[in-house]
């Protein structure tokens, strides 16, 4: 029996189309969602106020007030103070006492900070924990190496880097950042290793697209059929990205060091002995000195699918979305996301709305009256029924080639936009 997963937002969005269709009372949805009344009615009430399922989605629970917010005032002072002396935080806590101002240090920092008055430099302060997954494959983070010039173009060194082990699973010098270049180099990877949980990426365009308001592409999509969960770093916070970003300096170092090659063949010779001395020879402080080899393992990776089968839906109507990403419905088509062209969708229309589902993701509401269509953001938080079924690749993708048997794998996680 395929597993499935369902989001907060799915949820919410299944208890209003149940509730409004009146297939039990709101009483007994409540208690099948294990949700009060209270909550239930107040979902159903959000709905209407906001005539779109997008009244469902969590609001900001950020108070409205701060009574502990340290006055504009004393902000002001502060700022005048270090424009005027040029402190740091203790200095200046000492000059406001003297002044009648109690602001502790810590607080003052915080204000110089907020005001851009100083800047935290990259590396000025140890990290006192470190975020990484606790087993290997549960994520990968990848991300291309800028550029370099070669022989009749560039090269673009494309890193794929597990994140628990910090070991380089893959380092492909490619002549472009499109997708296609990224798409076979995984492939061949997911072949002869095994897929990973989730993969961590920037908002790069060969993983992610600002026009369909999921970040949706061709190559987003056929990963999410691999049943890897794909999740994006914020928006400028490199940080996010932390593991990769750190290799990525290691490698500029050690590049720099023997002199970059010039050709596209002498890239590929010198990522193979790059990636065999960053896994093999060099420690690694953050794992206790040991090398990336010592530590990586296959856990929790996953057999990669050539043709896997079609992802079940259950309930609404199936169909195909067209060459151009629009469903057809009673007459007429609506766009739903180009990323999804001629993927199969499960459409459900409730009080004049049409709402289509992407495998476990709501990815569209569209107004039957005025054809307007606006994305369904899905929050990241997911709950966990069951691992998804992958599908095709896209047209034209495909291709023969065996694949490793890995045994028995580990759960999948949704797709997920952070």
């Amino acid at each position: 029996m395929p597993w499935k997963s369902e989001t907060v937002m799915d949820q919410r969005i299944e208890f209003v189309m149940r509730a409004r269709r009146k297939e039990e009372t709101v009483s007994k949805l409540c208690k099948e969602y294990g949700i009060s009344r209270d909550t239930g009615y107040r979902w159903l009430r959000r709905r209407q106020e906001a005539g779109s399922m997008m009244g469902l989605k969590e609001k900001s629970r950020r108070p409205r007030t701060s009574p502990n917010q340290t006055p504009v005032g004393t902000e002001d002072l502060v700022v005048r103070l270090r424009n005027e002396k040029g402190w740091g935080a203790r200095k200046l806590g000492l000059l406001l006492e003297q002044l009648g101002e109690h602001v502790s240090s810590a607080t003052i920092h915080r204000i110089l900070i907020r005001r851009g008055l100083i800047s935290q430099e990259p590396g000025a302060r140890k990290a006192t924990k470190r975020f990484e997954r606790s087993e290997c494959n549960q994520m990968a983070q990848m991300d291309f190496k800028g550029e370099y010039e070669i022989e009749g173009g560039k090269c673009y060194p494309l890193s794929f880097l597990d994140d628990c082990s910090r070991y380089l699973l893959g380092l492909w010098p490619l002549t472009s950042t499109g997708a296609l270049g990224v798409y076979e180099s995984l492939r061949s990877h997911f072949r002869q290793i095994g897929v990973p949980e989730s993969i961590l990426t920037d908002h790069g365009t060969p993983w992610y697209s600002t026009t369909n308001g999921h970040g949706l592409t061709w190559l987003s999509v056929w990963l999410i059929k691999q049943g890897i969960s794909i999740r994006y770093s914020g928006v400028g916070h490199p940080q996010t990205q932390g593991k990769v970003e750190r290799f990525h300096r290691t490698l500029k170092e050690r590049t720099r060091h023997r002199r970059p090659p010039t050709t596209l063949e002498g890239w590929q010779q010198w990522a193979e002995e790059f990636r065999a001395e960053y896994n093999n020879e060099r420690p690694h402080e953050a794992l206790g000195m040991k090398t990336p080899a010592e530590v990586y393992n296959y856990a929790n990776l996953r057999e990669y699918q050539e043709k896997p089968p079609e992802w079940e839906y259950t309930g609404g109507q199936v169909t195909r979305l067209n060459t151009q990403g629009k469903v057809y419905y009673h007459g007429r088509y609506y766009f739903a996301c180009e990323a999804l062209a001629k993927e199969r969708v499960r459409v459900d229309e409730i009080d004049g709305h049409l709402l289509v589902t992407f495998r476990h993701i709501t990815i569209r509401e569209i107004d039957l009256s005025s054809g307007r269509s606006i994305a369904v953001v899905i929050p990241a938080r997911v709950r966990l029924r069951s691992r998804p079924n992958a599908t095709e690749f896209p047209e034209g993708a495909g291709g023969g080639g065996a694949t490793r048997n890995l045994g028995n794998f580990s759960r999948a996680t949704p797709y997920v936009v952070t």
